[in-house]
């Protein structure tokens, strides 16, 4: 393996994932951040086994799990807390030989930030690259990543212009983290439902946890965060005493909307020594719940392809074959599930029947060999 001068923009997940595989290989490399810090788009994540495989590999693993927590099961419930279904997490995780993990995005940041800085890898903040600068990246170095996301990502506008243009799905998620008393949650996922509106409660640790709040809305970015925290408390006053119990103890500082948006599936993600990952490829709505978990996949595959040859329009070609049905049924899967939510109809007839964990283990552990 020849050893490649690579550049990454973006330090979200998918770019510090593979800045710390590829330097791990060997390989120079340099991160570029438009955000002066690390943000966080989003309260937390949850981990499903497919990511955690790849933490595992990634050698981080335990410091993911000692972060974050692991759910016993995801329960969905009425608007009033009456339970509807249940999906046993533990026993999913049995079927794909890994943990669920649920972790603050602040922590997985962290993390991988730290282990980034371990490697000798430092991340260039407050760098906005343009195009022009993308092309002399890519004349400088033996690829060029586009990993900045799915809503202004430089190297996307690069290889499709307006064909590659993130498309609002007329929700919004509101999202916080809220302290608690110690055993005010039990140790489930909650997903509480009523037509239009969907709560969201994901335990991180007996005093923590994240959350959202979704209904169809048009686009708004005039109001403040105090107008989306009464919004919230407003729409949600009736419902279950779980709900009742985040909205009075948010931290103020994480409340914040996010109207979402997702990609229609790309025809290719390459071009020359230019390659997108995560969310710049193939951004899918949180209805999803794989967004990260593809974004670590990416990462992975994209390292492994460019250990095992140094052909790079090869490689390249390859990630693309390997990684497009997945991410493509990840962003249909969270379409269909929104619109189920959000459309406020109620066609029991449109709603897909339910995997086995066996079928949604081999679904998300596809790919992911030993």
């Amino acid at each position: 393996m020849q050893k490649k001068r690579i550049a990454i923009i973006g330090a979200g997940v998918a770019g510090m994932a593979l800045a710390l595989l590829t330097r791990k290989q060997g390989h120079e490399v340099q991160v570029y951040e438009r955000a002066a810090t690390h943000t966080t788009m989003g309260a937390g994540v949850t981990l499903w086994p497919n990511a955690m495989y790849v933490l595992h590999k990634m050698g981080l693993a335990q410091k993911v799990i000692r972060a974050g927590g692991t759910p016993e099961s995801l329960c969905q419930y009425d608007r009033r807390g009456n339970r509807q279904t249940t999906l046993d997490i533990g026993e999913l995780n049995r079927h794909c030989g890994y943990a669920s993990v649920t972790i603050l995005r602040r922590d997985l940041t962290r993390i991988l930030g730290e282990a980034l800085t371990e490697q000798g890898v430092a991340i260039k903040f407050a760098t906005s690259v343009t195009c022009q600068e993308v092309d002399s990246l890519r004349q400088a170095n033996d690829l060029v990543v586009g990993a900045d996301g799915r809503m202004q990502s430089v190297v996307r506008r690069m290889l499709f212009a307006e064909a590659g243009t993130p498309r609002y799905q007329g929700f919004i998620n509101v999202i916080g983290v809220s302290k608690l008393r110690p055993g005010t949650l039990a140790n489930h996922i909650g997903d509480f439902r009523h037509p239009t509106e969907r709560f969201g409660i994901v335990p991180v640790r007996p005093d923590i946890c994240y959350w959202a709040g979704a209904w169809r809305t048009s686009l708004d970015d005039s109001r403040t965060q105090h107008d989306w925290l009464g919004e919230l408390r407003q729409r949600f006053g009736g419902w279950a005493e779980a709900v009742q119990a985040v909205l009075r103890h948010p931290e103020p500082e994480s409340v914040r909307p996010i109207f979402v948006h997702d990609l229609d599936p790309l025809p290719y993600w390459h071009k020359d020594n230019m390659v997108l990952i995560g969310d710049a490829a193939h951004a899918s709505l949180p209805t999803s719940g794989q967004g990260a978990c593809q974004a670590l996949e990416d990462a992975w595959q994209l390292a492994c392809l460019m250990s095992q040859q140094d052909q790079l329009g090869a490689v390249l070609s390859q990630f693309y074959r390997l990684r497009i049905e997945k991410t493509t049924m990840a962003q249909h899967v969270g379409r269909q599930l929104a619109q189920q939510l959000f459309s406020g109809q109620s066609d029991e007839s449109a709603a897909q029947p339910a995997l086995s964990l066996a079928q949604l283990s081999r679904l998300w552990m596809q790919g992911l060999d030993e």
